[in-house]
């Protein structure tokens, strides 16, 4: 079973496993597939994380993400005027792209592990021809498109590449990229480390510099993707697992650990109580956040500790059942994509890939028709700050895909897009499914909040989606939240994603309704 936002990678990937392919050759072809099909949420110029399990193993992270270049930093930015990094152009292409190391490392996995046999041109092969003979435009592509156009249009390669006569492309239009075609076919012979230490890596090297980019050759080629422990939470109900700093697992599995404490399992996952709780606890995780997630190499507390029982016990007895805490303010938009794939095997994946804001900094280079990430404007031009720009340090990342190893035999993999939205939806979507036994499409679809911002938005409120109750979202304000109303399904909440495997091997998923994706099974 494969789920993604898109119907076109969960395919991709289901392709694959029909095919003999493990899980981990699925996503890779999923991943490369969904970088050409959802090109406004994600791309190869952009990072990846993944947790990787087999049965009787606890999953595996692997970080994916690139450094700041070696000629960015503060100084250089404050001499061009600047008080912060901005979000599109050159100056904020700044970080190496890490998703393509992401694959390469778990393709050699795969075959040492998992006796993985498929050849990278195979796995390419779908993300190939829809790049080069077209796919349908979406109506997210469409109207993100539309949203943005007036900040992106003088973006360097960005009105060739997404406009349509030079204006948004209509939902069906039949979308072309013939230069990424070329340079997925490239990866495809050349291999996969030719994207930072060979031919393709010279031509992106070159095109950087072009539109005013600090990277450089150098940069991509001292780039290495890093397997890291993954982080655990011991919840009442197993293990539940994410990946480590820079990326905000933390967050996730603290919110779950609170929840753990403070959820009645008789309570209303659709009320105003639940909701109350997971915000308070979402409010304490997030200062915990911001305080000490970093890159890991400048941070100075373990992020494993902080999930030792007794921490979780004093935060969640912070939490008041009556009463909002202050809020101040989330930290932005974020465009990403999550994935799940769970093979006959038993081996599980969770997957997210993402060029941070709509369309990563905009810029999309000349010759390789990639569209660069813009994840190094989360760094601070400020010395003094938790993430400050410096050179060939790692940015901070909203990034957290999730899997769960639960008591009773079952295995979980879940996530979703969305920046702050990220743990807010896991939280939703695991407590549903696990907490008071939805399955994973009614979890995954009903009612959902965000508190913050996330990409579109730029207000700090507790969204809610109006399919709440009116009475939920007056009890909530009458705790002190600041409540805003939006569609029945928006967008702003993010695209989730689950797929839940029985100890007999039956499996249930779950795709949002929100995206344009959906869950492939054979």
């Amino acid at each position: 079973m494969a789920v993604a936002p898109h119907a076109l990678a969960s395919q991709s990937a289901l392709a694959i496993m029909r095919e003999g392919g493990n899980a981990v050759e699925a996503m890779i072809a999923a991943a490369a597939t969904i970088a050409v099909v959802y090109p406004h949420m994600n791309s190869i110029g952009g990072d990846g994380f993944w947790l990787v399990s087999r049965p009787g193993h606890p999953p595996a992270a692997l970080e994916a993400c690139g450094a700041a270049a070696a000629a960015a930093d503060i100084d250089g930015y404050r001499r061009q005027g600047l008080d912060a990094i901005p979000f599109r152009g050159g100056l904020a292409a700044n970080t190496v792209a890490g998703t393509v190391s992401g694959w390469s490392a778990a393709y050699d996995w795969s075959r040492e592990h998992l006796g993985g046999r498929l050849p990278l041109e195979r796995l390419l092969e779908d993300a190939i021809a829809y790049a080069r003979h077209g796919m349908p435009v979406t109506t997210s592509q469409a109207a993100c498109t539309a949203a943005k156009l007036e900040e992106l249009r003088s973006i360097p390669g960005f009105a060739e590449t997404f406009l349509d006569n030079g204006g948004p492309p209509a939902p069906g239009a039949l979308f072309r990229q013939p230069r990424l075609a070329a340079t997925l076919e490239q990866l495809a012979s050349a291999g996969l480390e030719d994207f930072y230490r060979g031919d393709l890596a010279r031509v992106i090297a070159r095109d950087l510099a072009a539109v005013g980019s600090p990277l450089a050759a150098a940069d991509l080629e001292r780039h290495r993707p890093v397997w890291k422990k993954a982080l655990v939470l011991h919840h009442s109900q197993g293990k539940v697992y994410n990946v480590p700093p820079p990326t905000q697992g933390l967050v996730s599995l603290l919110i779950l650990g609170q929840l753990d404490r403070v959820l009645d399992g008789s309570a209303d996952p659709f009320g105003a109580d639940y909701v109350h709780l997971c915000v308070e606890a979402t409010k304490l995780a997030f200062r915990v956040r911001d305080s000490h997630i970093t890159d890991p190499a400048y941070m100075d507390v373990d992020p494993q500790a902080l999930l030792e029982p007794e921490r979780l016990d004093a935060m969640a007895r912070e939490i008041s059942p009556s009463r909002a805490a202050l809020w101040g303010k989330g930290r932005g938009p974020a465009d990403t994509i999550w994935m799940g794939v769970v093979d006959p095997q038993g081996v599980a994946v969770s997957f997210i890939q993402s060029i941070y804001h709509e369309f990563g900094s905009g810029v999309v280079l000349a010759e390789s028709g990639i569209n660069w990430q813009n994840r190094g404007c989360s760094f601070s031009l400020d010395p003094r700050s938790r993430n400050p720009l410096m050179p060939g340090r790692k940015p901070f990342h909203t990034l957290n895909p999730a899997m769960a190893q639960l008591d009773d035999g079952r295995t979980l993999v879940y996530g979703n897009m969305g920046g702050d939205g990220q743990p807010q939806t896991q939280s939703a979507v695991f407590t549903r499914i696990v907490q008071f036994g939805m399955d994973p499409q009614a979890a995954v679809a009903a009612p959902r909040w965000l508190l913050g911002r996330t990409w579109g938005q730029t207000s700090d409120t507790l969204k809610l989606e109006s399919r709440f109750a009116p009475s939920v979202a007056e009890a909530l304000r009458s705790r002190g939240h600041e409540v805003e109303i939006l569609r029945p399904y928006d967008e702003t909440m993010g695209h989730a994603g689950a797929i839940l495997r029985h100890p007999d091997g039956t499996l249930e998923g779950g795709a949002d309704p929100r995206s344009d994706g959906g869950v492939a099974a054979w």
